[in-house]
């Protein structure tokens, strides 16, 4: 069984889809572009580097340009590095605190996108968001008054035209329900982390663990991290789910940044597949109907969408009912202090 399993989860990396249950960025084929030379007569849209940067603030609607004939200054493992693209910087500032989502969406190539602070210290960077490699960037936080750069780059050699935008957004503030609750208890995730807690089939090593989910409220984090040997991977909890009544019952949840919640089958590792799935997030809920017969257990796939993402870990809920209603909170209590519990 451990070389079946060792065999799918190789599988599973090697797509990106919305039914991959993997928590290791998958590979990508390398590209075979060779970007022209820096070309000192090309119209400059954007700056070449920090020091020319063109100022831009608040909303950036369909901003396109060239990554052609640029110099290649910059790059970040996000998760793929060794970049040897041409690329193009913007600045960006706000008078006030804001949120942001920078969108390359209508790109014509294989793009990358990073945003630094005034002190050249990445704060989120993303490679693939859509399933044509172009990137976008969400919920990115912008201190008041504060300069940062936005950088358009390439995968491998790649290069061409771009499209820019930039939405101010607002945060998510989950609002969960919280009777009969369970409190996930998971270690911070931080670079360096080994998914020891319930990671299910992605984590052999540490004896398939599994969280065990009764009835109720369940609050938990996911997030991405940096593993040991340097590399992306997103956190992946794993569910059983004991079912003791012949009824459908139904699970409820929401989260702080895109995620998927999957139902699994059949209850093997070797074998097991996506049944079905809804994506939820950024406080956007979505309801999953369960069929399962009485005395039998379900196992449910808890994850971000992407394998990179602008915060190492963030917060998530589900609530499990017999009846088809959406849950209130049942104390009067902040998400602040719920989130506390991980601490």
């Amino acid at each position: 069984m451990r070389a079946t399993l060792i065999t799918m989860l190789v599988l599973l990396a090697t797509a990106a889809t919305a039914s991959d249950l993997s928590h290791r960025a998958p590979a990508k084929p390398p590209t075979h572009h060779t970007p022209p030379p820096p070309d000192a007569e090309v119209i400059r849209q954007g700056g070449d580097t920090f020091a020319d940067a063109p100022l831009i603030d608040g909303w950036v609607v369909g901003l396109t340009g060239t990554t052609a004939g640029y110099t290649d200054d910059y790059d970040e493992a996000c998760p793929y590095s060794d970049s040897t693209s041409p690329d193009v910087v913007y600045r960006y500032q706000t008078d006030h605190e804001t949120y942001a989502d920078i969108d390359l969406a209508g790109s014509t190539y294989d793009t990358k996108v990073y945003v630094y602070d005034a002190q050249f210290e990445l704060v989120a960077c993303n490679d693939d968001y859509y399933p044509d490699y172009v990137s976008k960037l969400e919920m990115v936080h912008f201190a008041a008054d504060a300069k940062y750069y936005i950088v358009i780059d390439g995968y491998g050699g790649d290069y061409g035209d771009y499209v820019l935008s930039v939405a101010t957004v607002t945060p998510c503030e989950l609002d969960p329900p919280t009777g009969y609750l369970t409190v996930e208890n998971e270690p911070p995730l931080v670079d360096g982390y080994q998914d020891a807690y319930n990671g299910g089939c992605n984590s052999p090593e540490f004896g398939y663990p599994f969280q065990q989910w009764f009835v109720g409220s369940f609050h938990g984090v996911s997030g991405w991290y940096i593993s040991p040997e340097g590399s992306q991977f997103r956190d992946t909890d794993w569910f059983e789910v004991p079912v003791s009544i012949d009824t459908p019952f139904y699970v409820y949840a929401d989260a702080e940044q895109p995620t998927f919640l999957f139902q699994l089958a059949p209850l093997d590792c070797g074998e097991v597949e996506v049944v079905q799935q809804i994506e939820i997030g950024p406080c956007e809920s979505g309801m999953m109907t369960i069929d399962a017969e009485p005395n039998t257990e379900v196992w449910l796939w808890v994850g971000p969408t992407t394998f990179t993402g602008p915060v190492n870990e963030y917060a998530y809920w589900l609530y499990r009912a017999w009846w088809d209603a959406v849950p209130v909170r049942t104390e009067a209590q902040s998400w602040s202090v719920i989130k506390a519990l991980f601490d």
